[in-house]
């Protein structure tokens, strides 16, 4: 149940904080971190306010630097993604390695997930990204099983696309079926 004060931040101030239900719980974005700490793991409540606020930022340059149809495109599905995952971790990945050398496209990345590697490895990624090509614009959808689902199951409905086991490829929104594309990235945003 929301307080009062809790009830006013959300519909005076929506885009600041963000209502978990679950938890029953009122936050400014940010996120729980795990430092080492006396040889031991303790769960430490980080403020990346600073670091969202960058990454914004990130996003916002990125998609501005496109081309006038690529970066309405772009902007139409970064607000899509949003709307279907309204408090999702951002990412915004420069496409360079430590080196400072490209190695792919830089791409927005929404949501995390765990991914466990063949060696037991795990790492934090995202669930949901964009990214701009040569061509048109890649969304990737990772974290489905079955590598074959995403084609069999939109890629005829998709309209003028190119669909992979993790990949949806397009030159512009207007030659697919955007409601079809929201479907698709709400299945692997409930499926992860």
């Amino acid at each position: 149940m929301q307080d009062i004060t809790t009830h006013f931040l959300l519909n005076i101030l929506p885009d600041l904080f963000v209502w978990n239900s679950r938890l029953q719980t009122l936050y400014y974005p940010q996120e729980i971190k795990e430092i080492k700490s006396n040889s031991c793991l303790k769960p430490t409540r980080v403020n990346t306010t600073k670091f969202n606020m960058v990454v914004q930022e990130q996003i916002r340059k990125y998609i501005a630097s496109q081309p006038e149809q690529k970066r309405s495109d772009m902007q139409a599905l970064h607000r899509i993604i949003l709307q279907v995952m309204p408090a999702c971790r951002l990412w915004f990945l420069d496409g360079k390695n430590s080196e400072n050398k490209t190695v792919s496209n830089p791409n927005i990345g929404y949501g995390i997930q765990t991914i466990k590697y063949a060696d037991g490895k795990t790492r934090e990624f995202y669930q949901i990204g964009i990214s701009a090509n040569t061509t048109g614009i890649s969304v990737y959808i990772l974290g489905i099983k079955d590598k074959k689902y995403l084609a069999q199951a939109y890629g005829k409905k998709l309209g003028t696309a190119s669909v992979s086991g993790y990949c949806i490829k397009f030159k512009t929104l207007k030659d697919i079926n955007i409601d079809i594309l929201e479907a698709a990235i709400r299945y692997g945003v409930e499926n992860n």
